[in-house]
């Protein structure tokens, strides 16, 4: 289990002390929610941030577009530092020109999918994305509750990527906690998003034991 702990829930005016801190945890993943204003009702923060802030840190950084048609933007995301770039397959008519255009910049490519999607979306790109990230709560807002169908949804995924012999990995965000790490891993998670159930949880070093522990449980 990889846990990439999401920035939304940190404190902005220190961003560059929270990967610091994160870093000295045992953290290996951050995961970094960019929001538009239109695609999610929220702004958050963009390229440029991102782009100071990668001079800082080592951890792997883990971008999630929440914008509309994220393909004007992937240059600036590639060129800001990013190892994943995930669009949604909600935002924009051309997901696998996206997908095709990151891979294309060398940077890992995922799809997310907000939590009445089906599945069905990603028969003709799975094969190259190396992340499905399912969201387990309606994109826009931290601090919300975990949408129990997603378990059954991690699960159907996890069978899709076995069948077709692939490695993509699944991650997970929304509303995950301690409680519910063990039956994620379970059904097939790999990587999870935490928030508020992670920041709000300091010392760092001591919440990652605790979903690691929770993990271990699977």
């Amino acid at each position: 289990m990889i846990l990439s702990p999401s920035l939304l829930s940190s404190d902005y005016g220190r961003l560059a002390d929270e990967l610091a801190a994160l870093e000295a945890a045992g953290c290996k993943w951050v995961h970094w929610d960019v929001m538009d204003g239109s695609f999610v009702p929220n702004i958050t923060l963009g390229a440029p941030i991102i782009k100071r802030l990668r001079k800082a840190s080592k951890l792997f950084f883990d971008v999630h577009l929440m914008v509309d048609r994220p393909e004007r933007y992937i240059g600036d995301f590639v060129d800001a530092g990013s190892d994943m770039i995930v669009v949604h397959a909600e935002s924009t008519a051309h997901v696998e020109r996206a997908l095709a255009e990151i891979k294309r910049q060398g940077v890992q490519c995922g799809v997310a999918l907000n939590p009445h999607t089906p599945l069905t979306v990603l028969d003709y790109v799975l094969d190259q994305l190396d992340m499905v990230l399912l969201m387990s709560v309606n994109p826009g807002f931290g601090g919300q509750k975990f949408l129990p169908f997603t378990m059954r949804k991690i699960e159907d995924l996890s069978a899709m990527i076995k069948a077709r012999g692939l490695k993509t990995l699944i991650q997970v965000d929304g509303g995950v906690d301690p409680d519910n790490t063990a039956e994620l891993v379970r059904r097939g998670a790999d990587v999870l998003v935490s928030g508020s159930a992670f920041f709000g949880f300091p010392p760092y070093a001591e919440r990652l034991k605790t979903f690691e522990a929770a993990a271990a449980k699977a």
